[in-house]
């Protein structure tokens, strides 16, 4: 038996903002964007890697939730304690230097951890925490 990540889901507060980071600016492509009741679902992924998806979704639409609760995952959101997501590349420093020209909002530069990890880290458009980890 196989088992894959297909989808992880993130949280977007502006489709063209993250479009401009997930795709612009990391270089994934764009998969599917659904529009729907004024809304946006973006589905982007790493180029050649099809079974691999993030779908940026707006948050807290579920019919259930009430105004209260998503102003507070929105403020959760924009603290960047909600939603996080780690990627790697073979290439940790010019990934790095990449998205801050694009004018990224850097976390930590890269850095050497004391665990054996050699990553940096970013913020998204909504606040979402981007890990990039260095492949070995």
């Amino acid at each position: 038996m196989n088992v894959t990540i297909h989808h992880a889901f993130l949280p977007h507060t502006d489709p063209e903002a993250a479009l401009g980071f997930y795709r612009d600016a990391l270089g994934f492509e764009v998969r599917n964007d659904v529009g729907y009741e004024g809304q946006r679902w973006i589905t982007v992924g790493p180029v050649g890697q099809r079974g691999t998806s993030i779908v940026l979704q707006p948050p807290a639409t579920d019919p259930g939730v009430t105004d209260e609760e998503r102003r507070t995952v929105l403020e959760l959101i924009s603290k960047g304690a909600y939603s996080a997501i780690t990627l790697a590349t073979d290439d940790l420093d010019g990934l790095f230097d990449r998205l801050q020209g694009a004018g990224a909002d850097v976390v930590q530069e890269p850095i050497d951890q004391d665990y054996g990890v050699r990553d940096c880290a970013f913020r998204d458009p909504a606040g979402n925490l981007v890990r990039i980890n260095q492949l070995t």
